[in-house]
């Protein structure tokens, strides 16, 4: 069965088309304009073993906020689409990546309640052009769309970049695990209620 959707997103702010494959290679085309952003996607992407696909053309002559947010929201909504809802699967997922001085972990429960613990601090505002207030503002966007709930913390690190790019890989990770097959789930919604 192949785990694949397509999400197509238009707005006066932003124009998003987003393709996923959740059993893919981690192969990834990413266009949204931010520099940064892409090297976080294609990240995302190749440590999740997701095939990706994402296009984004966002009204940055005004700033960033509107092309990262809108990304996060239709990336979230293509992998509620492809997951079909919850069945089979593991459901949750964790994942503690260092990346040199930093360590962070994410923990990800996908039961359609979404939610967003986000405990990560910036010792910069920007990495590259990017304004890293806007890292939440994905996250959130994501974990709303997604139907999951995340955890997510850096216990320490002083890099920017590294802080950044670990939260994005430690995501991936949690749910490379959380929408793997589970045998013993018997192809249904892993949950006492029956559906998700």
């Amino acid at each position: 069965m192949a785990r694949t959707a397509e999400v197509v997103r238009e707005t006066k702010e932003t124009q998003i088309r987003v393709w996923i494959d959740l059993d893919g290679t981690g192969a990834s085309t990413i266009s949204t304009g931010i520099g940064f952003y892409d090297h976080m996607l294609e990240s995302f992407a190749r440590h999740g073993g997701f095939d990706l696909k994402i296009e984004t053309k966002g009204d940055l002559h005004i700033d960033m906020h509107h092309t990262v947010e809108d990304t996060g929201i239709v990336l979230g909504q293509a992998i509620n689409k492809a997951l079909d809802g919850f069945k089979g699967i593991r459901r949750f997922g964790h994942a503690y990546i260092p990346m040199d001085e930093t360590l962070t972990r994410c923990a990800i429960d996908l039961s359609n309640r979404p939610y967003l613990i986000w405990k990560v601090e910036f010792k910069r505002p920007k990495v590259g052009e990017m304004d890293t207030e806007l890292f939440k503002e994905f996250h959130h966007a994501f974990a709303m769309n997604c139907g999951a709930c995340v955890h997510l913390e850096t216990l320490y690190g002083d890099n920017t970049h590294h802080v950044a790019e670990s939260g994005f890989k430690a995501l991936a990770r949690a749910l490379r695990q959380a929408v793997e097959f589970d045998p013993k789930t018997g192809g249904l919604a892993p949950s006492t209620k029956g559906v998700l």
